[in-house]
């Protein structure tokens, strides 16, 4: 069962709704640069019947140098209606199954003023897992008028984020690996420093759904990676990882526990470590 405040929907609540005129489904799979194949190459090879795919890199800030970085609500809006979405649609986003992009979709939408959406728990590994049917080749939809208006609390920038590490206001939890969280592994883009921001927390986000299935863990184990990590689950929160897009893992987890006011730092480790950038820390937490 589904309740009212989770985010995540089943494949089989997917596989009996998957043809309703207003449930609208995307491939929203992403992977760090330069891995191949390229996750539209792995979308036209396979996808679930009628999805289209929402490309992380192309519904963001083109005029800014970071990695994928929020749009202005307009440019929002017309990405999502020329994926034939609009604002009565229901709204189901899986990725691979390796849990990287569908919460970052997720979060936007939300970001953006739509609520009416959700995560397929598993996404395209347990959907093919029990043999359900996939199709290939690109699914072009007919444009739809998506209204979006922008909700800046659910996000924060590098210079809240410079502040909060003098005020303590806000527990920043990063998504990264531990031995990238710790500065002992390089980043993946060239020229970024290692470390993390000091006085954050480090959850991977990797620890909180089960490999071999791709469905997220049970709310028990959620909370105790949380709690494990020394995060208070009562006090404020803001997610990071490498490019702000792992980080939508910790926000679903968070919002799964009915802590729905978080915020995600967009620019993330690939702002914030560059040369020159803030103070960084090594080391455990």
């Amino acid at each position: 069962m589904t309740t009212p405040t989770d985010p995540l929907v089943s494949t089989e609540w997917l596989a009996a709704h998957i043809g309703e005129a207003n449930v609208k489904v995307l491939d929203a799979s992403f992977k760090l640069p330069g891995v191949l194949p390229l996750p539209k190459d792995d979308y036209l090879a396979a996808h679930l019947p009628g999805a289209v795919f929402f490309d992380v890199d192309a519904v963001s800030d083109h005029s800014n140098p970071l990695p994928h970085m929020f749009p202005s609500a307009e440019q929002f809006g017309r990405d999502i209606g020329n994926l034939g979405i609009s604002n009565a649609d229901t709204v189901v986003i899986y990725d691979a199954g390796g849990w990287v992009a569908a919460p970052r979709a997720w979060w936007m939408f939300l970001s953006y003023g739509h609520g009416n959406v959700r995560i397929l728990n598993g996404g395209l590994k347990k959907w093919r897992a029990e043999g359900r049917p996939v199709e290939s080749g690109e699914v072009k939809p007919k444009p739809a008028t998506f209204k979006a208006s922008y909700d800046s609390k659910r996000v924060r920038s590098m210079q809240q984020l410079i502040a909060n590490v003098a005020s303590h206001a806000e527990q920043v939890i990063d998504a990264r690996a531990a031995d990238r969280f710790e500065g002992r592994a390089p980043e993946p883009r060239p020229g970024i420093r290692s470390g993390h921001i000091p006085g954050a927390r480090n959850v991977p986000y990797n620890l909180l759904f089960d490999a071999a299935t791709g469905t997220m863990k049970p709310l028990d184990d959620l909370r105790a990676a949380f709690t494990g990590a020394g995060v208070k689950l009562d006090a404020p929160i803001v997610t990071s990882c490498g490019s702000g897009v792992s980080a939508g893992v910790l926000t679903l987890a968070l919002y799964r526990l009915g802590i729905t006011d978080t915020a995600l730092y967009d620019g993330s480790w690939s702002e914030w470590g560059q040369a020159g950038g803030p103070p960084i820390a090594t080391g455990p937490a």
